[in-house]
């Protein structure tokens, strides 16, 4: 009866010596890169796994900063209120309705504006390009209060200037019809950012589909529709993802505007405005907590539902 032996793996002593040379370095490379990125991971445990795994456990009860002795465990209770408040329904309709006005608005302004400074014929490109950035560098809140003034009903000069022409300017930031499109003004100031990242996808589409388009008799309307518009899809689609969350996390020009309160008559009700009152001004942490994980769970699951339906429209590499 004969055995058949199993070949073994060759040991670390066994291998050549340019074997373990590249074993040794290729253990080092491992090592050089976690270290490398060592900071981010240890800060994204701390500043941001650690707070998410407490405020699902804050969730669970009924934690009050006032009294933090008396918090007790309370199960799903701060998730079952969520679905009989009025006002969790109210505000995400806010946010909703006021994402479905400034999101095209931006990302249109946005693209129209990227399209102006890379077109050659513009002289001094980069100087509007630097103007039209500069927006975003300063502070959010005092970039709110200006424009505050801007759009006062009596002394802004927005009315004034349609006074000037026979007609009468909106309350714009008193009227719950009219402060939506006044905030909606006030996110146009911020889209440097987004023209940046629209002009670096215009300059990496190859000049030789415009001649390949111009030889087949396509006019401007055309190479962009079938040209430009394919080939910057991946940062049409990048953008609208960072866009839609950013709506959702909507909080720092409605709180100026309204002093917290979410005025006029609600119309600035944000979620994040509506959660933050629950935390902060009602001490309401677990509530406020629970909250905040509703609004993770919409927002991935946008997010999940634009990454499924990107295939669609967004090409990559000449794939679809």
């Amino acid at each position: 009866m004969t055995t058949t032996e199993v070949p073994h793996a060759p040991s670390a002593l066994s291998l050549p010596d340019g074997s373990r040379r590249r074993n040794t370095g290729a253990r080092r490379e491992t090592l050089t890169g976690w270290l490398y990125v060592s900071p981010f991971i240890i800060g994204f445990l701390l500043f941001s796994a650690l707070p998410m795994v407490g405020s699902f456990v804050l969730s669970l009860t009924n934690f009050d900063p006032r009294e933090p002795d008396e918090a007790q465990f309370i199960g799903l209770d701060n998730y079952a209120r969520l679905l009989t408040d009025r006002n969790v329904l109210d505000s995400l309709l806010v946010t909703v309705q006021f994402a479905a006005m400034v999101v095209p608005l931006t990302m249109g302004l946005a693209l129209a504006v990227a399209l102006l400074v890379n077109s050659q014929r513009l002289r001094g490109r980069n100087v509007f390009r630097t103007l039209f950035y500069l927006p975003i560098q300063i502070p959010v809140v005092a970039s709110t209060l200006v424009w505050m003034g801007v759009l006062h009903a009596t002394t802004g000069w927005l009315n004034i200037s349609l006074s000037a022409v026979g007609v009468d300017g909106p309350n714009w930031l008193q009227s719950p019809t009219w402060v939506g499109p006044a905030l909606a003004l006030m996110g146009i100031w911020g889209i440097g950012n987004m023209m940046l990242i629209f002009l670096a996808g215009l300059q990496g589409v190859p000049s030789e589909l415009y001649d390949a388009a111009k030889v087949d008799g396509a006019g401007t309307f055309a190479s962009f529709r079938h040209v430009t518009l394919p080939q910057i899809s991946p940062v049409i689609f990048y953008n609208l993802v960072i866009a839609l969350i950013a709506a959702f996390q909507y909080f720092t020009q409605a709180f100026v505007i309204s002093n917290g309160r979410g005025d006029p008559d609600g119309a600035t009700l944000f979620f994040n405005l509506y959660l933050y009152r629950q935390a902060f001004p009602f001490f309401n942490m677990g509530y406020a907590s629970a909250l905040a994980w509703l609004l993770v769970v919409i927002v991935l699951a946008l997010t999940i539902v634009l990454f499924r339906k990107s295939g669609a429209w967004v090409f990559e590499g000449g794939r679809r």
